[in-house]
């Protein structure tokens, strides 16, 4: 179903808002914020000079430009509406900046785009997850909300044992607040995590860290095969993990799609993949669970993206659940890495 609202004007909080505004975004859309502009001006003697000045503008959007890891977003395209600054059609990029608010227009609002609006401005949507994944030398503090999988930070570090065994000096790596999280949890080979959470709480009783001390049962010690963040993959879907996160989108997206590859080898007749195959298995009402990519909402065909926009809402008016997994998020990435296709169903078992 389509929706024909005209405008919605937003305000991005933090970082991850701006990944929802990277999906709300498409060519041909209006984008109106504040932005800075280099401006010629000439003086009563003739002199030409330059300054930068801000001004707000109106762009019809052309290209638009996500990092993924600074998670800044720029949108480029020409100006529509009359500026003192800048001419009608003329070029211009805007860096889309935090506690600044911008407008957006489109010419149609379906399903999927209201519902990303939804979520970025549901408060209960913050952060499921915290991970300290680490091994010797090496340390990668990572957040996983609902919508991504965030590097915080990375420590690298030459660490000279004096003797097999020794810790001193071994476990000095900071740890960034994530409090306002559900769980905490700190990976590792060997016992690096738990020399690490030794000196951790042992530090915060020395320094009468209160909050850290208060929050203690948040932490979680499990075992990875690596420090990377890859690792995070491996974690999530461990069994105990599983089991302290059961209430949490991560969680439940990564048992998802691990439900979903045990499906495709024990019960093959239920578990289908590819656009072709999904549409028929809609269109014969059969489609349980229906997971599929974000990327393919992105699609700047716009007959394509409605074919997607239609499966979504055929699956969910029969009675199907959906989930959209982010790109960015750490099931995301490990499902559509390993093939280029970016659907997959379940099919209702009384329809085998």
């Amino acid at each position: 179903m389509l929706f024909s609202f005209s405008q919605v004007t937003l305000i991005p909080e933090e970082a991850e808002d701006m990944w929802h505004t990277y999906n709300l975004l498409q060519v041909g859309d209006s984008l109106r914020a504040s932005t800075i502009r280099k401006v010629q001006t000439e003086s009563s003697t003739g002199s030409v000079g330059s300054s930068r000045v801000r001004t707000t503008l109106t762009l019809c959007v052309e290209t638009i430009d996500f990092d993924s890891q600074a998670c800044q977003l720029r949108v480029k395209g020409t100006n529509i509406q009359e500026n003192q600054y800048v001419k009608m059609g003329a070029y211009h990029t805007i860096e889309l900046e935090l506690n600044r608010k911008f407008t957006l227009a489109k010419k149609v609002w379906d399903s999927v785009v209201l519902d990303r609006i939804e979520q970025a401005c549901d408060p209960a949507q913050k952060a499921d997850v915290a991970a300290v994944v680490m091994q010797e030398g090496l340390a990668n503090l990572v957040l996983v909300t609902p919508a991504m999988t965030l590097l915080r930070a990375k420590v690298e570090v030459t660490i000279p044992r004096k003797r097999k065994g020794s810790c001193a000096q071994h476990e000095k790596v900071k740890l960034t607040s994530f409090i306002m999280v559900k769980c905490i949890l700190v990976a590792s080979p060997g016992f690096v995590k738990d020399q690490f959470m030794t000196y951790l709480f042992k530090e915060a009783v020395r320094q009468d860290c209160k909050v850290l001390l208060e929050n203690r049962p948040k932490f979680m010690l499990v075992h990875s095969s690596s420090g990377h963040k890859y690792s995070l993959k491996e974690i999530l879907s461990d069994p105990a993990v599983t089991s302290r996160l059961s209430d949490t989108k991560a969680a439940g997206e990564v048992k998802a799609l691990e439900d979903f590859y045990k499906m495709l080898q024990h019960e093959p007749d239920r578990a289908f993949y590819g656009l072709a195959h999904v549409e028929k298995a809609s269109e014969a009402l059969a489609i349980d669970i229906l997971l599929i990519s974000d990327k393919l909402f992105r699609h700047q065909d716009i007959a394509t993206r409605n074919r997607y926009v239609r499966l979504v809402d055929n699956v969910k008016d029969n009675g199907g659940a959906v989930r959209i997994f982010s790109s960015l998020h750490v099931s995301g990435e490990r499902k559509f890495l390993l093939r280029e296709f970016g659907t997959r169903v379940v099919i209702k078992d009384d329809l085998i």
